[in-house]
């Protein structure tokens, strides 16, 4: 990290969603480092073993995001929100919009005032490329218009306008990152709304067919889970970040067809693929602008597609495919 990261030496975070798959990696993170964290988490998506090696140096609320008071009880005496808990899910969103709305709007206006009542430093909010919608330009830069095709991106959409809108009415410091396509270890392959990475992983691993849903031209900005670690640490310390939206990602795309063929070279072996219909709500291509993210936050890319694949793909053999 940049000599900027000793400003917040021994400081107190609140993580929600911290047991997900990049709040556990946040988390881990933090603790290394040296300072006190707290988990605000449900564990409806997140998954207590993703903190259990951590076990003993991270304080763990076992709560929802859509309960104020638990929020605010959370939130106190904290100097850093990284508020990464949400419903994921382009897929889930389309089944149960009302769901999403409650988690990532209302459970996001929750945090916002509960950290404005208490005097948080600043909040870290994580939004996603979603919001972009289906805009053949690109790549996508942030002041280019919105255009959510999903109910889950909308509801992200307006947690960065309710984020915006806290820092320009009360003050609050608030930073919004527009997540790409968020990819490495303890990404859960199992559920229904699985990302593409681990399920073709594990589905690779096991012999099994990769499911590919269109005719796998379609592209997008990976982004290894290390780069959004980084980008939300300096999130914290940038004051040129307070009230900007910042994309996170590699700014390179890769396709479906790119992905298998690289696995194929990775694991060393012949993979099935099996194709079916498109599915409802998902956008074609995606590629990020990195320039705000490197000329406000000092992002840079500490592993790109490959090398993150890479490790994740090893992740997986050692611990979830034997």
């Amino acid at each position: 990290m940049t000599s900027a990261m000793c400003a917040f030496e021994r400081c107190s975070f609140l993580v929600t969603g911290g047991a997900g798959f990049i709040g556990s990696h946040l988390v881990q993170e933090l603790v290394s480092r040296g300072h006190s964290v707290r988990v605000l988490d449900n564990f409806s998506t997140g998954r207590r073993e993703n903190l259990a090696h951590l076990t003993g140096r991270v304080e763990v609320v076992d709560a929802d995001v859509r309960d104020a008071g638990v929020v605010r009880e959370a939130v106190r005496d904290i100097d850093y929100v990284l508020h990464q808990a949400a419903l994921p899910s382009v897929t889930r969103s389309v089944h149960d919009p009302v769901s999403s709305n409650e988690v990532n709007v209302a459970g996001t206006l929750n945090v916002l005032v509960a950290a404005r009542d208490e005097g948080v430093r600043r909040v870290v909010y994580a939004s996603s490329s979603s919001v972009y919608g289906d805009s053949p330009l690109l790549p996508k830069q942030e002041d280019m218009p919105t255009n959510p095709l999903s109910p889950y991106a909308v509801s992200k959409l307006a947690g960065e306008n309710y984020c915006r809108s806290f820092y320009r009415v009360y003050g609050l410091p608030t930073v919004c990152l527009r997540y790409f396509n968020v990819f490495g270890m303890r990404q859960d392959p199992n559920s229904q709304y699985a990302a593409v990475i681990p399920r073709f992983i594990v589905a690779a691993l096991g012999g099994q067919p990769l499911r590919v849903y269109g005719d796998g031209t379609q592209s997008r900005d990976f982004t290894y889970v290390a780069n959004v670690v980084r980008a939300n640490l300096l999130a914290c310390v940038q004051d040129a970040a307070i009230g900007q939206v910042i994309n996170v990602a590699c700014g390179e795309r890769h396709s479906l067809l790119d992905l298998i063929g690289l696995l194929r070279c990775i694991l060393q072996r012949d993979l099935i693929v099996d194709y079916e219909r498109a599915r409802p709500g998902d956008v074609q291509h995606s590629l990020a602008d990195i320039t705000r993210a490197r000329e406000v936050l000092g992002y840079d890319v500490v592993a790109d597609f490959k090398t993150g694949l890479t490790r994740t793909a090893e992740w997986y053999r050692e611990n979830v495919v034997r």
